[in-house]
C-alpha cells in the first residue's frame, strides 16, 4: 500500500489515504502508522468498510485492549465499546477528556468507528497536550513540572446516572471498589518521543495533590481552559465509514452533543498503555 498523510492543522491531525483497515497489517505498515501517530497525534481514515471484529484486530496490532467497566460492549467482542445515544447517557463525552485516565496505566490510544450518524452535528474535537504545554510560559512550566494530580472515574460517571438499575448499581459499586482514584503527573513525558504534554482533563482530574484546594481549583480551571484553545485543536466532521485513531497519551477530545434527538452510534476499541511519568 502507498500511504499519504494530509495535515489538518499546525498542532494536530492528519487524513490518511491509501489503506484498507479491514485487511491485516504487516509490521512495516504498523510501524509507519505508529510513526505518523507520533507526528500527528490523531489520524483519520475515510471510506472504511470495517466490521467490529476487524476494528478489534486492527487496534490489537498496537497493544492489548481494554474492556470498559461501565459502558455496553458488543456481546461476543467485549473489546469493542458501544457509544449509542439510544442506550447511553453520553453527556460525559461532551467535555474535554482523555480516555480512562482513572487507571494506573491509561490507554495508549483508541480507534473509533462511525456506525450511525445524525444528519448534521455530532462532530468530535481533539486537542494536543504537547502544543498546549509548549505554549505555557517557562515559569508556569517550571511550577507544573513535578506536580501530580488525582484522577477519579466518578467525576464523569456519577452514581445518579450510572447506577439507576440494580444491575447497573452492582457494576458501578464493583468499579468503584476495583478502581480507586489514582495519581498521575500533571506533565507527562511521552514514552516514545520523549516530548512533554499536559496530562490533566476536565473529564477525570479532580485536584492537584501538592496544592491547597483553592489553589488547585484555580490552576486546574486555567489549564482546562488553556488546553481547549482552538489553536491546539482540530474538529472532525464525521461521514459514514470514517475511523479515527488517536494517541491518548498526549491528547484530549470532546464529542459535541448538539444533535439530539437524532441517533448516533460509535464503536471504540481502546489500546492499553503504560504508567505515566
Amino acid at each position: 500500500m502507498s500511504l499519504s498523510f494530509t495535515r489538518l492543522s499546525p498542532a494536530i491531525g492528519a487524513v490518511v489515504e491509501g489503506i484498507n483497515l479491514s485487511q491485516p497489517l504487516d509490521t512495516d505498515l504498523r510501524d509507519t502508522l505508529s510513526s505518523a501517530l507520533l507526528q500527528h497525534q490523531v489520524l483519520f481514515f475515510r471510506n472504511q468498510d470495517i466490521s467490529p471484529l476487524q476494528q478489534r484486530d486492527f487496534a490489537a496490532w498496537f497493544g492489548d485492549l481494554h474492556i470498559h467497566p461501565l459502558y455496553p460492549k458488543i456481546a461476543d467482542i467485549p473489546q469493542i465499546m458501544v457509544l449509542d445515544t439510544a442506550q447511553n447517557d453520553l453527556r460525559d463525552n461532551a467535555i474535554w477528556h482523555t480516555d480512562v485516565t482513572f487507571i494506573d496505566t491509561p490507554p495508549l490510544g483508541s480507534v473509533l468507528a462511525a456506525r450511525q450518524l445524525p444528519p448534521y452535528g455530532g462532530d468530535t474535537l481533539w486537542a494536543s497536550g504537547t502544543a498546549a504545554w509548549r505554549a505555557l510560559s517557562p515559569r508556569l512550566q517550571q511550577l507544573l513540572d513535578g506536580l501530580t494530580a488525582t484522577h477519579d472515574f466518578t467525576k464523569s460517571f456519577p452514581l445518579e446516572r450510572f447506577g439507576q438499575t440494580p444491575e447497573a448499581l452492582a457494576r458501578y459499586e464493583e468499579t468503584r471498589r476495583t478502581t480507586p482514584p489514582v495519581s498521575h503527573p500533571v506533565v507527562r513525558t511521552h514514552p516514545v518521543s520523549g516530548e512533554k504534554a499536559l496530562f490533566v482533563s476536565d473529564g477525570f482530574t479532580t485536584r492537584i495533590n501538592e496544592l491547597e484546594p483553592a489553589e488547585s481549583a484555580a490552576l486546574l480551571g486555567f489549564l482546562f481552559a488553556h488546553f481547549a484553545k482552538p489553536e491546539f485543536s482540530v474538529r472532525w466532521r464525521w461521514q459514514p465509514g470514517d475511523v479515527a485513531f488517536w494517541d491518548n497519551r498526549v491528547t484530549q477530545h470532546y464529542a459535541v452533543d448538539d444533535y439530539r434527538p437524532a441517533h448516533r452510534i460509535m464503536h471504540r476499541a481502546t489500546i492499553l498503555g503504560d504508567k505515566p511519568y
